[in-house]
């Protein structure tokens, strides 16, 4: 074990995404509830939870379970904004507090357990205090390490100092997922933990009493993570830590950003800028510091840890502060504040003596004038040799930059990429979002979608379907009947000539688009086509969708995906 282990306070509130999802949409306490993805649920309620409703459940299973179940979007900018009370509740009883994820924080517990009187009333007053000023019930572990802290506060426990790696021998590798702070993180190491097994591996002490380097030899940086936390050590090790001074960046927001958005475009260029500099510098980072100062002259600041693979790159950097911002910005933050301030006491508490770090830490709603990003826990890492090109020649960093300037000149919506969520045609499938900002799809593209379009997916979408009229081989419209059969085979594709005081509006719209039309006007004739597929969808409601898609090869090389609803033929897509 590393001589020195950290003595560390965990502050965990279960279930908190469904707690948010409930405190946001007003749904009261005893109903149950649960955070669904659109594949399984994420987080239940004990409510839900006692009804037989379980993490990793389909939703059919789930409504089995419990019929009343209300089910709710994930939504982590959400779960971070309103966590942001509890994390000032905890601040007035500790300083310098880390937050995990949303619903787990970390804090120093040695200078607050002697100023308390033991790690046992310092885990009381934290649970009080959040209780008090959130109304949120919470749980406290202490211990030395990480690891042990977390699996402490999920049962309220304090682990005496120098017995963690006795607390965590008997325990399944498995509860190394509860240190993760993303999904994607918690996936990797849910493989781990399934290959260790099949390695006869399944326990934290059995995993703890492997050789450090055959440990990661065999399983590269995440199996010395998870070997360094099976022994209840810090997640980086004093004896392997070269000094390193902290990185910071910062701007001043002029004019001063009064909205989330506006300061999120200047987060995400420093964010991007201190990536830059920890990869020039070959270093990686433990925490990310964030400090914002308002015209006021108040002073806002908060630490997210960033331990996990991929945590460091630039726009995991900038969720993080837009998280936080959120959370600062918000309504609910504010009346926390407030309280915060009307309630505040003596005591100090904080590691550094005095009054807690928290005591000053106000959010209010006045613009922010700056905006500052430090990288703290400053260590090196292995260096990176640039490729010719791809992200790392900088030419993507050069990219994101330009677009990040037009974002701030235009605003957040005036720059948008391309997400392809779940759907059968091609219009359902697009999902336009602003460019940097990670949102959900409305619709999974990992569900089966029966009677989808088949690959490859058009190269072009145009934003307004192109009517056109298709003709058999006789020269005879063709039409498809209620049964969506098509009275003949497609043969020539004619684009209809518009009105005379339409033909100017016509001709620029299609200017653009390039290729997708010939023209106003133009005939062309059908060499090869494929199809048809019908497609029937909400038939049970008064306005069903009925259509047929085909998609033609014309005379010209050009391959269009064609589509017939309610008597109109329309062009949905172009092929490349």
């Amino acid at each position: 074990m590393s001589p020195h282990p950290t003595r560390t306070a965990a502050l965990w509130v279960p279930d908190w995404p469904v707690l948010a999802a409930m405190a946001v949409r007003d749904v009261p306490a005893h109903v149950p509830a649960a955070t669904h993805d659109g594949r399984r649920v994420v987080a239940v309620s004990a409510t839900a939870r006692a009804q037989g409703v379980r993490r990793g459940m389909r939703r059919r299973r789930a409504r089995e379970c419990c019929p009343e179940l209300e089910l709710l979007d994930v939504d982590d900018a959400r779960d971070a904004r309103e966590f942001e009370p509890v994390a000032l509740a905890a601040e007035t009883v500790v300083a310098g507090l880390e937050i995990t994820r949303p619903g787990l924080l970390l804090l120093p517990a040695a200078g607050a357990s002697r100023y308390h009187g033991s790690d046992a009333a310092l885990a009381e007053a934290l649970v009080a205090r959040v209780a008090e000023r959130t109304g949120h019930e919470s749980q406290v572990g202490v211990a030395d390490g990480i690891l042990a802290a977390v699996l402490a506060a999920r049962e309220a426990a304090v682990v005496p100092p120098g017995r963690s790696a006795a607390f965590l021998a008997p325990r399944p590798a498995r509860d190394l997922v509860h240190v993760t702070a993303r999904p994607d993180a918690a996936v990797a190491v849910d493989e781990l933990v399934d290959l260790l097994g099949r390695l006869g591996v399944r326990t934290l002490g059995a995993l703890a009493a492997l050789p450090p380097a055959t440990v990661e030899g065999r399983f590269g940086d995440l199996g010395a993570w998870a070997h360094r936390l099976a022994r209840g050590e810090d997640l980086r090790p004093p004896a392997r830590r070269r000094v390193e001074p902290d990185v910071a960046v910062s701007a001043e927001l002029d004019p001063p950003a009064e909205r989330v958005d506006v300061a999120t475009f200047a987060a995400r260029r420093l964010s991007e800028d201190l990536h830059d500099q920890l990869v020039a510098r070959s270093l990686v980072a433990g925490r990310l510091r964030i400090t914002a100062r308002t015209v006021e002259g108040d002073d806002l600041e908060r630490t997210w840890r960033l331990d996990g693979p991929g945590a460091m790159s630039p726009a995991r950097l900038t969720d993080k502060v837009r998280w936080q911002l959120e959370g600062w910005l918000t309504t609910t933050s504010v009346r926390a504040g407030r309280a915060a301030r009307a309630g505040r006491g003596g005591g100090r508490g904080g590691e550094r003596g005095g009054s807690p770090g928290g005591a000053d830490v106000v959010p209010g709603v006045a613009p922010l004038a700056r905006l500052s990003l430090t990288a703290e826990e400053v260590v090196p890492a292995g260096a990176e040799q640039p490729r010719l090109w791809g992200a790392s020649s900088g030419e993507d960093a050069r990219a994101h930059r330009a677009l990040g300037r037009v974002q701030g000149i235009l605003g957040g919506d005036a720059v948008l990429r391309v997400q392809v969520q779940g759907g059968r045609d091609v219009t359902d499938r697009v999902h336009l979002v602003p460019f940097g900002e990670d949102v959900a799809r409305p619709r999974d593209p990992a569900l089966p979608w029966p009677g989808a379009l088949p690959s490859p997916a058009p190269a072009l979408v145009p934003v307004e379907p192109q009517d056109v009229v298709v003709l058999d081989a006789a020269g005879r419209p063709v039409v498809v009947d209620a049964r969506l059969a098509m009275s003949g085979e497609p043969a020539t594709v004619r684009w209809p000539a518009p009105p005379e005081e339409d033909a100017p509006r016509a001709r620029a719209a299609a200017a653009p688009h390039g290729t997708v039309a010939p023209g106003p006007g133009s005939t062309r004739a059908v060499v090869d086509w494929a199809g048809p597929w019908p497609l029937a969808e909400r038939w049970w409601t008064p306005a069903p969708r009925r259509r047929v898609h085909v998609q033609v090869l014309l005379d010209d090389g050009r391959g269009l995906l064609l589509a017939s609803a309610r008597g109109r033929w329309t062009v949905e897509g172009l092929y490349d």
